[in-house]
């Protein structure tokens, strides 16, 4: 009997021991995947704080986007309103012509006191004088409608690039021509004319808004800064790389994202058309740069210098 308690005793040991053993594991195997949870939810946190920073940042360069597109939609609007009155005044200064010519012409003729070839003479003046109130009136037309045009391009260019920075690309109307001046660091490295993989996708979108405008040209301009390449270089002088750069947008426009190539010239400018003074690091960073200049097509430009002439 003695003997049966104490092998009885010996089992309950054992399996003591056993469960023991069992809980000890499963209590590391816990341990090990709640540090997992715990490692994997700082990461998470820290990812959440980057996206709200991004977030914040976008938000902000869209609201900085949005004020300036409503300054340039109001010079716009203002520019074509002293347009439209400076062309109504004219317009009203050349019918009162008209009829005041009409009503002396009518007068001499009643009166005989004209000839014939006289009155013939002052017809045709005034016939000139009607050519030239239907050309103004076209040019008109023509002006508002280029004016429309190029605030279109530029609103879809600013909407397609305001995630790049402001410092990087910049779109600005000239004379009725927009230049699209695009930094040297964005585009290319240091003595290069490779454009860089990141910079593809601002070209891309620059060729969207392109495409979708087929009666404007594009001409693509290489510039650089006065700074002489150093021996060695690929490139014989800033002519040479500036043209080489201007070369190398058009292919990528051209060939990857499908502008005709009918419609783009490339050209470099080196160092002789700057937009800042070569003295100082600043000056130069702006001078360094690549500009894509959008134009009404040359041939509907003089057709229609043709048609006013005739």
């Amino acid at each position: 009997m003695t003997k049966m308690i104490q092998r009885f005793a010996i089992l309950l040991m054992v399996a003591a021991v056993a469960t023991s053993c069992v809980s000890k594991k499963k209590f590391v195997d816990l341990e090990a995947s709640r540090s997992a949870l715990e490692m994997k939810y700082d990461n998470l946190r820290g990812e959440l704080g980057a996206c709200q920073d991004d977030k914040t940042k976008i938000s902000t360069q869209l609201e900085n986007m949005t004020a300036q597109m409503k300054v340039s939609e109001a010079k716009f609007n203002s520019d074509l309103q002293a347009k439209d009155d400076k062309i109504k005044l004219i317009s009203e200064d050349l019918a009162y012509t008209k009829r005041t010519n009409t009503n002396l012409l009518d007068r001499l003729s009643d009166m005989s006191i004209i000839s014939k070839t006289g009155a013939e003479s002052i017809q045709k003046s005034l016939e000139s004088l009607n050519q030239q109130s239907a050309y103004i009136q076209d040019l008109s037309k023509d002006a508002k409608r280029k004016d429309s045009l190029n605030l279109a391009l530029v609103m879809n260019l600013k909407r397609s690039l305001a995630d790049v920075n402001d410092s990087d690309i910049q779109i600005d109307v000239k004379k009725g021509v927009v230049f699209i001046s695009i930094s040297d660091k964005l585009l290319f490295k240091s003595g290069s004319a490779t454009v860089n993989s990141e910079a593809k996708s601002v070209l891309s979108k620059v060729a969207q808004v392109v495409n979708d405008h087929n009666n404007f040209d594009i001409i693509v301009e290489g510039h650089t800064d006065d700074k002489k390449l150093i021996d060695g270089a690929t490139f014989k002088d800033n002519w040479e790389l500036s043209a080489e750069r201007a070369t190398s947008v058009v292919r990528i426009l051209q060939n990857e994202y499908k502008v005709a190539p009918s419609r783009m010239t490339a050209g470099g400018r080196g160092e002789y058309l700057p937009k800042s003074d070569n003295s100082s690091a600043e000056g130069r960073a702006m001078n360094r740069r690549t500009e894509i200049i959008v134009i009404p097509k040359l041939d509907e430009f003089f057709q229609m210098m043709s048609s006013g002439t005739n």
